[in-house]
C-alpha cells in the first residue's frame, strides 16, 4: 500500500500506561521521656530492639532525656506498629513507665 500525498495514516500505539505505585507511608517510631526509667534500660532499648551501636544508643537516649522526645527509627507502619508494641512489653515486663508511640511521617 503506497500513501499519497494528503492522506493520513493513524497508527496506534500500544502504549500502556501504568498507574504510578505510590510509596506506603512511612512512620515515626518515638521515645518519650519519663523520670524513672533509668538510662541504661532505655540504652538497651535501643541495642537490643533498634540494631544501634552503644554510642547511637547513648546519643537517642541523652536527646530524649534532654528534649523529652526522640525519634528512634523510621519504619513502615507494620512494622513501626510491632516495634511500639515490642518497646511497651519489655518496659512493662522490667516495671519501667517508658512509653513508645508512632506518628505518620
Amino acid at each position: 500500500m503506497t500513501n499519497r500525498p494528503g492522506d493520513r495514516e493513524e497508527v496506534e500505539l500500544g502504549v500502556k500506561t501504568r498507574p504510578r505505585t505510590q510509596r506506603p507511608p512511612m512512620y515515626k517510631v518515638l521515645l518519650l521521656n519519663d523520670d524513672f526509667t533509668p538510662m541504661e534500660f532505655v540504652v538497651h532499648v535501643l541495642e537490643r530492639l533498634f540494631n544501634m551501636n552503644h554510642a547511637q544508643a547513648i546519643e537517642i537516649m541523652l536527646t530524649v532525656h534532654r528534649k523529652g522526645i526522640a525519634v528512634v527509627g523510621v519504619f513502615s507502619h507494620e512494622i513501626a506498629e510491632t516495634k511500639v508494641a515490642q518497646v511497651m512489653e519489655l518496659a512493662r515486663r522490667q516495671q519501667h513507665p517508658l512509653q513508645c508511640t508512632m506518628e505518620k511521617e
